[in-house]
């Protein structure tokens, strides 16, 4: 691990070194999407053209290409994130605070039914070569797989740890990162058993994921300021380019081989795969403080980020000790970030 870090650090260059607009990325638009509360991952469902957002209760569906806000998914208590299986005309929610995924249609947006699965179901992703839907309960530390074509539970895997970001590399194995141990677990998505338990080293509190499936290489956005390059075979770390602060989504773009890092300071770092070793820093693009959450759109190569406006901060309490800055009314946008 020693040897791969040192090289890491000779052919990543440094976070400084960016030069502003580098990559020709930038804010082009701010889309306003009505309602209020928090919110959590964005989907782009490439075969419809559309982007499912979480929002508070609901899932705003907008165009991807027009921005226009085609509809939406209501009663979504706690939703996280949206896996869309096109074939099948599913799409699946996960909603935290019921303890639910709820199916719907991808045609209609009505819903279809509900699946029960662990405390506070986050991440969700759909793996095509065991056509089931994984979601990871980051209450119970245990990931569920549903079968994407008659909604049952096909089994639930304890983790050991709190699960966060997934990604399913399509040969049978879906990768989770556990936050709260600094470790990528391999999971064979068929048997539903962990293959490999791999610590990422020099990676603090890895809370997002992306992959180079060609390649065979895993993107962590780390909370320690770096994005650990590792190796999705052997679970080498080959690489810790610096980003931002305050992860929260990582994208691969195949097409132009760079890595996005979305970062709640209002920046998206902007890395370049030189080759499946090699990564250079080339750009931090402004874009809003607190948007951290983020989708790649595969046809286009833009990008869409969640955030609003925030009060000031309110003064800590016996029973809020450490207070967030509220969200102010009416200021959730989407922010469409592009050449």
């Amino acid at each position: 691990m020693k040897t791969a870090l040192l090289f890491a650090a000779v052919i990543v260059a440094p976070l400084i070194a960016a030069t502003p607009d580098a990559s020709g990325y930038r804010v082009q638009q701010k889309i306003p999407v009505s309602g209020d509360g928090g919110w959590d991952y964005l989907t782009v469902d490439n075969a419809s053209r559309r982007l499912f957002v979480s929002h508070g209760t609901k899932v705003d569906v907008l165009d991807v290409d027009s921005g226009d806000v085609k509809g939406s998914i209501p009663d979504t208590p706690g939703v996280h994130g949206i896996a869309v299986v096109s074939p099948l005309g599913r799409g699946f929610i996960s909603c935290g605070k019921a303890g639910v995924v709820k199916v719907f249609d991808l045609t209609t947006l009505k819903p279809v039914t509900e699946v029960t699965v662990g405390k506070n179901p986050d991440s969700i992703i759909y793996d095509k070569v065991s056509n089931r839907i994984f979601v990871a309960n980051g209450g119970s530390q245990s990931l569920t797989a549903i079968s994407a074509v008659d909604a049952t539970v096909a089994g639930t895997i304890d983790v050991g740890g709190k699960p966060e970001f997934q990604v399913a590399d399509g040969k049978g194995h879906v990768f989770l990162n556990l936050e709260d141990k600094n470790t990528v677990l391999a999971i064979d998505s068929q048997k539903l058993t962990i293959t490999n338990r791999w610590p990422v080293e020099g990676c603090e509190a890895p809370g997002s994921m992306a992959m180079d499936r060609k390649n065979r290489r895993l993107f962590l956005g780390c909370h320690n300021q770096k994005m650990a390059v590792v190796d999705a075979d052997s679970g080498r770390v080959i690489a810790t380019p610096p980003i931002g602060d305050r992860v929260d989504a990582t994208a691969y773009d195949a097409k132009s081989q760079l890595v996005f890092n979305s970062n709640g300071d209002g920046t998206v770092t902007v890395i370049q795969q030189a080759s499946p070793d090699s990564y250079t820093v080339i750009d931090n693009v402004a874009t809003q403080q607190g948007a951290k959450t983020m989708a790649l759109d595969p046809k286009t190569g833009r990008l869409f980020l969640s955030v609003a406006d925030y009060g000031p901060l309110p003064a800590a309490t016996a029973e809020q000790p450490k207070p967030r800055r509220p969200v102010l009314a009416g200021t959730f946008r989407i922010l469409v970030v592009g050449k």
